[in-house]
Protein backbone atom coordinates (compact mmCIF):
# COMPACT_ATOMS: atom_id res chain seq x y z
CA UNK A 1 0.00 0.00 0.00
CA UNK A 2 1.41 3.48 -0.61
CA UNK A 3 -0.60 5.89 2.00
CA UNK A 4 0.84 10.13 2.15
CA UNK A 5 0.51 11.10 5.68
CA UNK A 6 -0.10 15.00 6.26
CA UNK A 7 0.01 17.23 9.22
CA UNK A 8 -1.26 20.67 9.00
CA UNK A 9 -3.35 21.14 11.50
CA UNK A 10 -1.36 23.09 14.39
CA UNK A 11 2.15 23.66 13.48
CA UNK A 12 5.19 21.95 12.18
CA UNK A 13 3.21 20.98 8.60
CA UNK A 14 4.86 18.01 7.24
CA UNK A 15 4.52 15.55 4.95
CA UNK A 16 5.69 11.03 4.74
CA UNK A 17 5.20 8.28 2.72
CA UNK A 18 4.79 5.08 3.83
CA UNK A 19 5.03 2.19 0.75
CA UNK A 20 4.12 -0.94 2.35
CA UNK A 21 4.41 -0.30 5.73
CA UNK A 22 8.46 1.17 5.29
CA UNK A 23 8.89 4.85 5.57
CA UNK A 24 10.57 6.47 2.65
CA UNK A 25 10.39 9.87 2.53
CA UNK A 26 9.47 12.52 5.59
CA UNK A 27 9.47 16.20 5.52
CA UNK A 28 8.86 19.30 7.19
CA UNK A 29 7.46 22.07 4.85
CA UNK A 30 9.73 24.69 6.87
CA UNK A 31 12.61 23.39 5.01
CA UNK A 32 10.85 24.23 1.72
CA UNK A 33 9.13 27.51 2.56
CA UNK A 34 11.90 28.17 4.78
CA UNK A 35 9.51 29.51 7.45
CA UNK A 36 10.14 28.31 10.52
CA UNK A 37 7.79 26.14 12.09
CA UNK A 38 6.24 26.21 8.41
CA UNK A 39 3.65 28.95 10.01
CA UNK A 40 2.05 29.74 13.41
CA UNK A 41 -0.10 27.86 15.37
CA UNK A 42 -3.35 30.04 14.89
CA UNK A 43 -6.57 28.67 13.95
CA UNK A 44 -6.61 31.33 10.62
CA UNK A 45 -3.69 29.03 9.53
CA UNK A 46 -4.84 25.67 9.89
CA UNK A 47 -5.68 25.57 5.89
CA UNK A 48 -2.21 25.51 5.05
CA UNK A 49 -0.72 22.52 3.72
CA UNK A 50 2.45 21.17 3.64
CA UNK A 51 1.98 21.12 -0.03
CA UNK A 52 6.02 21.35 -1.28
CA UNK A 53 7.16 18.63 0.92
CA UNK A 54 4.31 16.29 0.13
CA UNK A 55 5.20 17.41 -3.65
CA UNK A 56 8.58 16.76 -2.92
CA UNK A 57 7.56 12.94 -0.91
CA UNK A 58 5.62 12.01 -4.25
CA UNK A 59 8.59 12.71 -6.53
CA UNK A 60 11.19 11.24 -4.72
CA UNK A 61 9.51 7.69 -4.85
CA UNK A 62 8.74 8.17 -8.57
CA UNK A 63 5.14 8.16 -8.00
CA UNK A 64 1.73 10.09 -8.37
CA UNK A 65 -1.26 11.04 -6.49
CA UNK A 66 -3.41 8.42 -8.78
CA UNK A 67 -1.26 5.39 -7.55
CA UNK A 68 -1.98 6.03 -3.72
CA UNK A 69 -4.05 4.01 -1.41
CA UNK A 70 -5.21 6.54 0.93
CA UNK A 71 -3.55 10.03 2.23
CA UNK A 72 -3.89 10.41 6.14
CA UNK A 73 -4.63 13.44 8.13
CA UNK A 74 -3.43 13.81 11.56
CA UNK A 75 -6.40 15.00 12.77
CA UNK A 76 -10.34 14.27 13.57
CA UNK A 77 -12.81 16.69 13.31
CA UNK A 78 -15.68 14.50 14.01
CA UNK A 79 -13.77 14.26 17.88
CA UNK A 80 -13.85 17.84 17.93
CA UNK A 81 -16.11 19.63 21.00
CA UNK A 82 -16.56 23.44 21.83
CA UNK A 83 -13.46 25.26 22.58
CA UNK A 84 -15.92 26.45 25.50
CA UNK A 85 -16.78 23.45 26.65
CA UNK A 86 -13.42 21.98 27.02
CA UNK A 87 -12.25 25.06 28.98
CA UNK A 88 -9.91 26.46 26.89
CA UNK A 89 -9.93 30.58 25.76
CA UNK A 90 -9.39 30.24 21.86
CA UNK A 91 -12.50 31.92 20.28
CA UNK A 92 -11.61 31.08 17.07
CA UNK A 93 -11.46 27.19 17.16
CA UNK A 94 -14.19 26.57 15.36
CA UNK A 95 -12.68 28.13 12.69
CA UNK A 96 -9.82 25.48 13.13
CA UNK A 97 -12.01 22.86 13.04
CA UNK A 98 -14.03 23.93 9.61
CA UNK A 99 -10.86 23.95 7.91
CA UNK A 100 -10.14 20.35 9.04
CA UNK A 101 -13.44 19.44 7.77
CA UNK A 102 -12.31 21.01 4.50
CA UNK A 103 -9.31 19.03 4.34
CA UNK A 104 -9.60 16.53 1.72
CA UNK A 105 -11.05 19.61 -0.51
CA UNK A 106 -8.58 21.30 0.51
CA UNK A 107 -5.66 18.35 -0.55
CA UNK A 108 -7.20 17.81 -3.82
CA UNK A 109 -6.69 21.07 -4.50
CA UNK A 110 -3.06 21.32 -3.61
CA UNK A 111 -2.42 17.85 -5.49
CA UNK A 112 -3.93 17.96 -8.42
CA UNK A 113 -5.99 14.31 -9.38
CA UNK A 114 -6.34 13.43 -5.89
CA UNK A 115 -9.43 11.48 -4.96
CA UNK A 116 -11.01 13.57 -2.02
CA UNK A 117 -12.59 10.53 -1.28
CA UNK A 118 -8.89 8.88 -0.57
CA UNK A 119 -8.44 11.38 2.82
CA UNK A 120 -8.70 9.83 5.78
CA UNK A 121 -8.79 11.17 8.97
CA UNK A 122 -6.57 10.13 12.09
CA UNK A 123 -6.97 11.01 15.81
CA UNK A 124 -4.17 13.53 16.49
CA UNK A 125 -3.02 11.51 19.42
CA UNK A 126 -3.37 8.29 17.67
CA UNK A 127 -0.81 9.79 15.03
CA UNK A 128 1.38 10.13 17.59
CA UNK A 129 1.45 7.06 19.40
CA UNK A 130 1.92 5.27 15.96
CA UNK A 131 4.98 7.67 15.33
CA UNK A 132 6.57 5.83 18.48
CA UNK A 133 5.10 2.68 18.72
CA UNK A 134 4.89 1.32 15.26
CA UNK A 135 8.06 3.10 14.02
CA UNK A 136 10.13 2.12 17.20
CA UNK A 137 12.96 -0.74 16.97
CA UNK A 138 11.20 -3.91 17.78
CA UNK A 139 10.66 -4.77 21.23
CA UNK A 140 10.24 -8.38 21.41
CA UNK A 141 7.24 -8.51 23.19
CA UNK A 142 4.08 -5.49 24.09
CA UNK A 143 5.55 -1.73 23.83
CA UNK A 144 3.97 0.58 26.08
CA UNK A 145 3.52 4.24 24.51
CA UNK A 146 2.88 7.82 25.89
CA UNK A 147 1.98 10.85 24.23
CA UNK A 148 2.01 14.40 25.63
CA UNK A 149 1.76 17.53 24.11
CA UNK A 150 -0.14 20.92 24.22
CA UNK A 151 -3.97 19.88 22.66
CA UNK A 152 -5.03 17.42 20.25
CA UNK A 153 -8.72 17.29 19.43
CA UNK A 154 -10.18 16.78 23.00
CA UNK A 155 -7.41 15.45 25.13
CA UNK A 156 -3.51 16.66 25.66
CA UNK A 157 -2.41 12.79 26.57
CA UNK A 158 -2.63 9.46 25.58
CA UNK A 159 -1.51 5.87 27.46
CA UNK A 160 -1.74 2.93 25.55
CA UNK A 161 0.23 -0.42 24.32
CA UNK A 162 1.16 -1.60 20.87
CA UNK A 163 0.19 -5.23 20.93
CA UNK A 164 1.26 -6.94 17.16
CA UNK A 165 0.78 -3.37 15.83
CA UNK A 166 -2.75 -2.23 17.32
CA UNK A 167 -2.87 0.14 19.74
CA UNK A 168 -4.88 -0.06 22.67
CA UNK A 169 -5.65 2.57 24.17
CA UNK A 170 -5.62 3.06 28.26
CA UNK A 171 -6.21 6.50 29.34
CA UNK A 172 -6.25 9.96 27.46
CA UNK A 173 -6.22 13.09 29.50
CA UNK A 174 -8.94 15.84 28.52
CA UNK A 175 -8.44 19.13 28.22
CA UNK A 176 -7.95 21.88 29.42
CA UNK A 177 -5.30 19.75 31.78
CA UNK A 178 -2.30 20.13 29.60
CA UNK A 179 1.46 19.56 30.37
CA UNK A 180 2.34 20.70 27.00
CA UNK A 181 0.24 23.98 27.02
CA UNK A 182 1.31 24.75 30.71
CA UNK A 183 5.36 24.87 29.50
CA UNK A 184 4.08 27.06 26.91
CA UNK A 185 2.30 29.47 28.94
CA UNK A 186 5.71 29.35 31.00
CA UNK A 187 7.72 29.94 27.58
CA UNK A 188 5.35 33.06 27.01
CA UNK A 189 5.67 34.11 30.43
CA UNK A 190 9.77 34.02 30.16
CA UNK A 191 9.53 36.24 26.69
CA UNK A 192 10.42 33.60 24.58
CA UNK A 193 7.93 32.05 21.56
CA UNK A 194 5.47 29.61 22.53
CA UNK A 195 5.22 26.55 20.44
CA UNK A 196 8.84 27.55 19.45
CA UNK A 197 11.07 28.18 21.94
CA UNK A 198 10.37 25.91 24.64
CA UNK A 199 13.70 24.17 24.60
CA UNK A 200 14.94 27.43 25.20
CA UNK A 201 13.27 27.15 29.02
CA UNK A 202 14.57 23.94 29.49
CA UNK A 203 18.33 25.13 29.18
CA UNK A 204 17.52 28.14 31.47
CA UNK A 205 16.26 25.56 34.18
CA UNK A 206 19.35 24.28 34.48
CA UNK A 207 20.78 27.76 35.91
CA UNK A 208 18.09 28.27 38.42
CA UNK A 209 16.69 26.18 41.55
CA UNK A 210 13.80 25.13 41.97
CA UNK A 211 12.30 27.27 44.76
CA UNK A 212 8.82 26.95 43.86
CA UNK A 213 8.41 22.97 43.72
CA UNK A 214 6.34 22.97 46.57
CA UNK A 215 3.65 25.23 45.27
CA UNK A 216 3.74 23.68 41.74
CA UNK A 217 3.34 19.97 42.98
CA UNK A 218 -0.09 21.44 45.17
CA UNK A 219 -1.01 22.72 41.19
CA UNK A 220 0.46 19.97 38.94
CA UNK A 221 -1.25 17.07 40.30
CA UNK A 222 -1.02 13.16 38.80
CA UNK A 223 -4.77 11.35 39.31
CA UNK A 224 -5.26 7.74 40.39
CA UNK A 225 -6.50 6.82 36.69
CA UNK A 226 -3.07 7.69 35.31
CA UNK A 227 -4.02 11.36 33.74
CA UNK A 228 -3.23 14.84 35.56
CA UNK A 229 -5.04 17.84 36.39
CA UNK A 230 -3.16 21.29 35.68
CA UNK A 231 -4.89 24.22 37.86
CA UNK A 232 -4.40 27.98 36.93
CA UNK A 233 -1.17 29.24 38.10
CA UNK A 234 0.02 32.67 39.13
CA UNK A 235 3.35 33.04 37.12
CA UNK A 236 3.94 36.51 38.10
CA UNK A 237 3.58 36.02 41.70
CA UNK A 238 6.28 34.01 41.34
CA UNK A 239 8.98 35.71 38.51
CA UNK A 240 7.71 39.03 37.14
CA UNK A 241 6.93 38.46 33.51
CA UNK A 242 10.15 39.44 30.91
CA UNK A 243 9.86 40.83 27.80
CA UNK A 244 11.18 39.46 24.33
CA UNK A 245 14.40 41.75 24.80
CA UNK A 246 14.28 41.94 28.59
CA UNK A 247 17.03 41.18 31.08
CA UNK A 248 17.24 37.58 32.44
CA UNK A 249 17.41 37.43 36.11
CA UNK A 250 17.82 34.56 38.55
CA UNK A 251 14.39 34.84 39.67
CA UNK A 252 13.05 33.53 35.74
CA UNK A 253 15.93 30.69 35.73
CA UNK A 254 14.39 29.55 38.72
CA UNK A 255 10.76 29.73 37.67
CA UNK A 256 12.08 27.58 34.67
CA UNK A 257 13.93 25.30 37.13
CA UNK A 258 10.82 24.96 39.48
CA UNK A 259 8.40 23.93 36.21
CA UNK A 260 11.06 21.68 34.77
CA UNK A 261 11.22 19.68 37.92
CA UNK A 262 8.00 19.15 38.37
CA UNK A 263 6.76 18.49 34.70
CA UNK A 264 9.56 15.78 35.16
CA UNK A 265 8.34 13.96 38.50
CA UNK A 266 4.62 13.97 36.60
CA UNK A 267 5.96 12.28 33.24
CA UNK A 268 8.35 9.94 35.65
CA UNK A 269 5.27 8.74 37.37
CA UNK A 270 2.70 8.37 34.25
CA UNK A 271 5.28 6.19 32.63
CA UNK A 272 5.05 4.19 36.13
CA UNK A 273 0.93 3.97 35.74
CA UNK A 274 1.25 3.34 32.65
CA UNK A 275 4.34 0.38 33.32
CA UNK A 276 1.56 -1.44 35.51
CA UNK A 277 -1.47 -0.69 32.96
CA UNK A 278 0.21 -2.48 30.28
CA UNK A 279 1.04 -5.39 32.04
CA UNK A 280 4.86 -4.62 32.31
CA UNK A 281 5.91 -3.87 28.77
CA UNK A 282 9.62 -3.96 29.02
CA UNK A 283 9.31 -1.13 25.94
CA UNK A 284 8.19 2.78 26.05
CA UNK A 285 8.08 4.71 22.83
CA UNK A 286 7.69 8.58 23.30
CA UNK A 287 5.65 11.15 20.87
CA UNK A 288 4.71 14.41 21.73
CA UNK A 289 5.79 17.85 21.76
CA UNK A 290 6.76 16.96 25.52
CA UNK A 291 9.20 14.03 24.63
CA UNK A 292 11.23 16.60 23.20
CA UNK A 293 12.31 17.44 26.31
CA UNK A 294 15.61 15.48 26.76
CA UNK A 295 15.45 16.10 30.32
CA UNK A 296 12.59 14.65 31.68
CA UNK A 297 13.07 11.75 28.73
CA UNK A 298 16.29 10.91 30.64
CA UNK A 299 14.99 10.75 34.46
CA UNK A 300 12.38 8.26 32.77
CA UNK A 301 14.79 6.16 31.51
CA UNK A 302 17.19 6.00 34.36
CA UNK A 303 14.27 5.80 37.15
CA UNK A 304 11.49 4.57 35.33
CA UNK A 305 10.94 0.88 34.99
CA UNK A 306 11.17 -0.12 31.76
CA UNK A 307 14.04 -1.85 29.99
CA UNK A 308 14.09 0.33 26.72
CA UNK A 309 12.90 3.90 26.12
CA UNK A 310 12.82 4.80 22.83
CA UNK A 311 11.62 8.57 21.21
CA UNK A 312 10.66 9.31 18.24
CA UNK A 313 13.18 11.66 16.40
CA UNK A 314 10.20 13.78 15.21
CA UNK A 315 8.67 13.77 18.39
CA UNK A 316 6.21 17.06 17.69
CA UNK A 317 3.82 17.56 15.69
CA UNK A 318 5.48 16.79 12.48
CA UNK A 319 6.02 13.20 13.25
CA UNK A 320 2.02 12.98 13.25
CA UNK A 321 2.60 12.79 9.28
CA UNK A 322 4.70 9.77 9.76
CA UNK A 323 2.47 8.12 12.43
CA UNK A 324 -0.86 9.07 10.55
CA UNK A 325 0.50 7.11 7.12
CA UNK A 326 1.95 4.65 9.65
CA UNK A 327 -1.68 3.76 10.96
CA UNK A 328 -3.75 3.86 8.40
CA UNK A 329 -1.17 1.71 6.23
CA UNK A 330 -1.82 -0.65 9.33
CA UNK A 331 -5.58 -0.36 8.92
CA UNK A 332 -5.15 -1.25 4.98
CA UNK A 333 -2.67 -4.40 5.68
CA UNK A 334 0.55 -3.43 5.70
CA UNK A 335 3.11 -4.28 8.98
CA UNK A 336 5.00 -1.51 9.76
CA UNK A 337 8.64 -1.37 9.43
CA UNK A 338 10.94 0.17 12.19
CA UNK A 339 12.75 3.35 11.36
CA UNK A 340 16.32 2.79 10.88
CA UNK A 341 17.48 6.57 11.13
CA UNK A 342 15.99 10.51 10.83
CA UNK A 343 17.82 10.74 7.35
CA UNK A 344 14.18 10.81 5.51
CA UNK A 345 14.20 14.24 4.03
CA UNK A 346 16.26 15.67 0.54
CA UNK A 347 19.38 14.71 -0.66
CA UNK A 348 21.84 15.81 -3.75
CA UNK A 349 24.19 13.39 -5.72
CA UNK A 350 27.55 14.74 -5.72
CA UNK A 351 27.28 15.66 -9.40
CA UNK A 352 24.49 17.80 -8.54
CA UNK A 353 26.34 19.35 -5.44
CA UNK A 354 29.68 20.26 -7.67
CA UNK A 355 27.39 21.91 -9.98
CA UNK A 356 25.92 23.54 -7.85
CA UNK A 357 29.47 24.89 -6.40
CA UNK A 358 30.28 25.82 -10.53
CA UNK A 359 27.23 27.92 -10.31
CA UNK A 360 28.32 29.74 -7.42
CA UNK A 361 31.50 29.83 -8.79
CA UNK A 362 33.34 29.02 -5.41
CA UNK A 363 36.67 27.36 -5.20
CA UNK A 364 36.74 23.94 -4.10
CA UNK A 365 39.15 21.17 -4.02
CA UNK A 366 37.52 17.27 -3.73
CA UNK A 367 40.20 15.73 -1.31
CA UNK A 368 40.61 11.89 -0.53
CA UNK A 369 38.38 12.17 2.49
CA UNK A 370 36.04 14.66 3.28
CA UNK A 371 35.81 13.24 6.66
CA UNK A 372 39.61 13.63 7.46
CA UNK A 373 39.89 17.39 5.89
CA UNK A 374 37.31 18.37 8.18
CA UNK A 375 39.10 16.57 10.93
CA UNK A 376 42.19 19.09 10.41
CA UNK A 377 40.26 22.03 10.25
CA UNK A 378 38.34 20.93 13.63
CA UNK A 379 41.33 20.10 14.68
CA UNK A 380 43.30 23.15 14.09
CA UNK A 381 39.73 25.04 16.47
CA UNK A 382 38.00 25.83 13.20
CA UNK A 383 33.97 25.60 12.89
CA UNK A 384 32.76 23.36 9.84
CA UNK A 385 29.69 23.31 8.05
CA UNK A 386 28.51 19.48 7.35
CA UNK A 387 26.46 18.77 4.88
CA UNK A 388 26.11 15.44 4.17
CA UNK A 389 23.58 12.54 2.55
CA UNK A 390 19.79 13.31 3.44
CA UNK A 391 18.46 15.98 5.68
CA UNK A 392 17.07 15.26 8.91
CA UNK A 393 13.36 14.30 9.62
CA UNK A 394 12.27 16.29 12.92
CA UNK A 395 14.37 19.41 15.32
CA UNK A 396 17.81 17.82 15.45
CA UNK A 397 20.89 17.88 13.23
CA UNK A 398 22.60 14.29 13.03
CA UNK A 399 25.57 14.88 11.15
CA UNK A 400 23.82 15.27 7.80
CA UNK A 401 22.69 19.40 8.15
CA UNK A 402 25.46 20.14 11.09
CA UNK A 403 28.17 22.64 12.34
CA UNK A 404 30.51 21.05 14.18
CA UNK A 405 33.49 22.59 16.33
CA UNK A 406 36.22 21.79 18.61
CA UNK A 407 34.97 20.32 22.39
CA UNK A 408 38.02 21.08 23.99
CA UNK A 409 37.85 24.98 23.97
CA UNK A 410 36.31 26.97 26.92
CA UNK A 411 35.46 29.54 24.19
CA UNK A 412 33.57 27.21 21.90
CA UNK A 413 30.43 27.48 23.04
CA UNK A 414 30.35 31.61 23.08
CA UNK A 415 31.66 31.07 18.94
CA UNK A 416 29.13 28.70 18.39
CA UNK A 417 26.22 30.58 19.62
CA UNK A 418 27.93 33.50 17.84
CA UNK A 419 27.59 32.34 14.70
CA UNK A 420 24.03 30.94 14.88
CA UNK A 421 23.09 34.89 16.64
CA UNK A 422 21.76 32.82 19.27
CA UNK A 423 21.51 33.42 23.95
CA UNK A 424 24.82 32.69 25.07
CA UNK A 425 22.87 30.93 27.99
CA UNK A 426 21.78 28.06 24.97
CA UNK A 427 23.87 24.72 25.46
CA UNK A 428 25.72 23.18 22.86
CA UNK A 429 25.96 19.76 22.13
CA UNK A 430 28.21 16.44 21.45
CA UNK A 431 28.45 13.31 19.12
CA UNK A 432 30.59 10.77 20.17
CA UNK A 433 32.06 7.64 18.70
CA UNK A 434 29.51 5.05 19.83
CA UNK A 435 32.70 2.53 21.30
CA UNK A 436 33.64 5.33 23.32
CA UNK A 437 30.73 6.65 24.63
CA UNK A 438 30.73 4.32 28.33
CA UNK A 439 34.23 5.77 28.82
CA UNK A 440 33.19 9.79 28.61
CA UNK A 441 29.15 9.81 29.42
CA UNK A 442 26.84 8.09 31.72
CA UNK A 443 23.30 7.09 31.02
CA UNK A 444 20.80 6.10 27.84
CA UNK A 445 23.04 4.15 25.12
CA UNK A 446 22.54 4.05 22.36
CA UNK A 447 21.56 7.60 21.75
CA UNK A 448 21.65 8.13 18.17
CA UNK A 449 19.00 11.17 17.99
CA UNK A 450 19.85 13.08 20.79
CA UNK A 451 16.82 13.09 22.64
CA UNK A 452 18.45 12.30 26.06
CA UNK A 453 20.68 14.17 28.50
CA UNK A 454 23.88 12.36 29.53
CA UNK A 455 26.07 13.15 32.88
CA UNK A 456 29.46 13.72 31.88
CA UNK A 457 32.23 12.13 33.42
CA UNK A 458 34.07 14.02 35.76
CA UNK A 459 37.09 13.28 34.72
CA UNK A 460 36.13 14.69 31.07
CA UNK A 461 34.74 17.35 32.14
CA UNK A 462 37.64 19.72 31.65
CA UNK A 463 38.34 17.56 28.37
CA UNK A 464 35.49 18.86 26.66
CA UNK A 465 33.65 21.88 28.72
CA UNK A 466 32.36 23.29 25.21
CA UNK A 467 29.60 20.18 25.54
CA UNK A 468 29.63 20.35 29.14
CA UNK A 469 26.13 22.23 30.35
CA UNK A 470 26.47 23.98 33.67
CA UNK A 471 24.67 21.47 35.45
CA UNK A 472 27.54 18.82 34.06
CA UNK A 473 25.54 17.16 31.44
CA UNK A 474 25.58 16.80 27.51
CA UNK A 475 23.19 16.00 25.43
CA UNK A 476 24.40 13.52 23.77
CA UNK A 477 24.45 11.56 20.08
CA UNK A 478 26.10 8.41 19.33
CA UNK A 479 27.64 7.71 16.15
CA UNK A 480 27.51 4.05 14.98
CA UNK A 481 29.58 3.41 11.84
CA UNK A 482 26.96 0.90 10.31
CA UNK A 483 24.54 4.32 9.66
CA UNK A 484 26.75 6.88 9.89
CA UNK A 485 30.43 5.58 8.45
CA UNK A 486 31.75 9.22 7.31
CA UNK A 487 30.77 10.79 10.57
CA UNK A 488 32.23 7.73 12.21
CA UNK A 489 35.58 8.17 10.18
CA UNK A 490 35.62 11.90 11.17
CA UNK A 491 35.32 11.68 14.93
CA UNK A 492 38.44 8.98 14.48
CA UNK A 493 40.22 11.44 12.22
CA UNK A 494 39.42 13.94 15.23
CA UNK A 495 40.51 11.34 17.99
CA UNK A 496 43.86 10.76 15.95
CA UNK A 497 44.85 14.52 16.39
CA UNK A 498 43.74 15.32 19.29
CA UNK A 499 43.09 12.12 21.59
CA UNK A 500 39.20 13.31 21.61
CA UNK A 501 36.17 10.90 20.00
CA UNK A 502 34.04 14.14 20.63
CA UNK A 503 33.01 16.89 18.37
CA UNK A 504 30.43 19.94 18.65
CA UNK A 505 27.52 19.43 16.81
CA UNK A 506 24.80 21.69 16.28
CA UNK A 507 22.19 22.00 13.87
CA UNK A 508 23.43 24.00 10.33
CA UNK A 509 20.97 27.45 10.89
CA UNK A 510 21.05 30.42 12.49
CA UNK A 511 18.46 31.65 14.94
CA UNK A 512 15.05 31.76 13.85
CA UNK A 513 15.51 30.47 10.64
CA UNK A 514 14.72 26.65 9.79
CA UNK A 515 17.97 24.50 8.93
CA UNK A 516 19.78 24.67 5.97
CA UNK A 517 18.40 22.18 3.65
CA UNK A 518 19.62 22.68 0.14
CA UNK A 519 23.44 22.92 -0.82
CA UNK A 520 22.50 26.95 -2.04
CA UNK A 521 21.46 27.34 1.33
CA UNK A 522 24.30 25.79 2.70
CA UNK A 523 26.66 28.16 0.42
CA UNK A 524 25.11 31.32 1.48
CA UNK A 525 25.14 30.56 5.14
CA UNK A 526 29.03 29.75 4.79
CA UNK A 527 29.01 32.75 3.09
CA UNK A 528 27.48 34.75 5.35
CA UNK A 529 28.83 32.98 9.16
CA UNK A 530 32.63 32.99 10.39
CA UNK A 531 32.91 29.06 9.48
CA UNK A 532 35.90 27.90 8.32
CA UNK A 533 35.10 25.00 6.22
CA UNK A 534 31.98 23.79 3.84
CA UNK A 535 32.12 20.31 3.63
CA UNK A 536 29.84 19.64 1.10
CA UNK A 537 28.84 16.18 0.21
CA UNK A 538 32.94 14.79 -0.90
CA UNK A 539 33.99 18.67 -1.45
CA UNK A 540 35.80 21.20 0.49
CA UNK A 541 35.52 24.76 0.35
CA UNK A 542 38.33 26.85 2.58
CA UNK A 543 37.42 30.10 4.10
CA UNK A 544 41.31 30.76 3.27
CA UNK A 545 40.76 30.30 -0.34
CA UNK A 546 38.16 33.16 -0.46
CA UNK A 547 40.79 35.32 0.70
CA UNK A 548 39.76 35.19 4.51
CA UNK A 549 39.85 33.03 7.78
CA UNK A 550 42.68 30.39 8.70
Amino acid sequence: MRVLGINAIFHDPAAALVIDGRVVAAAEEERFSRRKHGKRPVPFAAWELPELSAAWCLASAGIDVDSLDAVAYSFDPGLCRDATELGLSDPWDWLRVDYARRAPQFLAAALPGLDPEKVRFVPHHVAHAASAGLAAPPAGDDTAVLVLDGRGEVASHLAGVYRDGRLSPLHAQLLPHSLGLLYEDLTRHLGFLHSSDEYKVMALASYGTPKHLGMLRDLVRVTDEGGFQVERIDWASMAKARTADGEMTDEHADLAASVQTRLEEVILDLSRWLYDASGGATTLAMAGGVALNCVANARVAAEGPYRDVWVQPAAGDAGTALGAALHVAGELGDRSTPMTGADLGRGWSDEELEAELRRAALPYTRPASIAAEAARVLADNGIVAWYQGRSEYGPRALGHRSLLAHPGDPDTTRRMNDVKGREQFRPIAPMVRAERFAEIFEGVYPSPYMLFVHRVKPEWRDRIPAVTHVDGTARVQTVHPETEPVVAELLAGFERLTGLPVVVNTSLNTAGRPMVDTPREAMELFGSAPVDLLALGPFAVHRRALGGGR
